[in-house]
């Protein structure tokens, strides 16, 4: 419900479709990705113009092509408006999909099929008590706070936000706990979707 319909423009407008190959591929980058666009926007204040000639009007693409892309991105700024999400927080449909994930997660650490995960999980678990802690987000599930985790690193860099050095520090100390645990749940969730895996199979 995040895309427009597909055209013979979609060749031409390929930075419109990256979240759509990321939902494809990799649902820890999709979501990763659309919480990126949504700092974005806010940055640009929501503004249409500036939604245009920031992000729609550089693309390589058509006068129509842009326009597509243009439309898309304020898709984006009316469910962020709808969903009273306009200074922070989160669009419901990526947390949604961490919720999927946060499912699996309990599914993995039950069933066969998720011998790899545990272990990789088992190093992680003592750690998250001190990043929940760090964070703030005592409510969370564990997988959302992966994600949040992730996701605040991204900001260090990127935008070299000025974060409590306890925050940054817990964080960082973990993230090599974290990349494979989430990139192993994306694997898995990739592999479920397409029905290339069997969860219930007997090891």
């Amino acid at each position: 419900y995040l895309y427009p319909s597909e055209t013979n423009r979609q060749k031409t407008n390929r930075t419109m479709y990256i979240a759509r190959a990321k939902r494809k591929e990799n649902i820890a980058e999709y979501i990763l990705y659309l919480w990126q666009l949504e700092d974005l926007l806010r940055a640009l204040q929501m503004s249409p113009e500036a939604i245009y000639s920031q992000l729609a009007e550089p693309l390589p693409a058509d006068a129509a092509g842009r326009q597509e892309a243009f439309l898309w991105y304020m898709e984006l700024v009316n469910l962020l408006r709808e969903e009273g999400k306009e200074q922070h927080g989160h669009l419901d449909h990526t947390l949604h999909l961490i919720a999927d994930l946060q499912n699996l997660h309990l599914q993995l650490m039950k069933l066969p099929a998720g011998e790899h995960y545990r272990t990789l999980f088992a190093r992680l678990a003592p750690e998250l008590p001190r990043l929940r802690q760090a964070l703030g987000k005592p409510e969370v599930s564990d997988i959302e706070l992966c994600f949040r985790a992730l996701y605040a690193v991204m900001l260090y860099r990127i935008k070299d936000k000025d974060a409590p050095a306890n925050e940054q520090t817990a964080v960082r100390d973990v993230l090599e706990l974290i990349s494979p645990v989430i990139a192993e749940l994306a694997k898995v969730y990739g592999q479920s979707e397409r029905g290339e895996i069997d969860l219930f199979r007997e090891a």
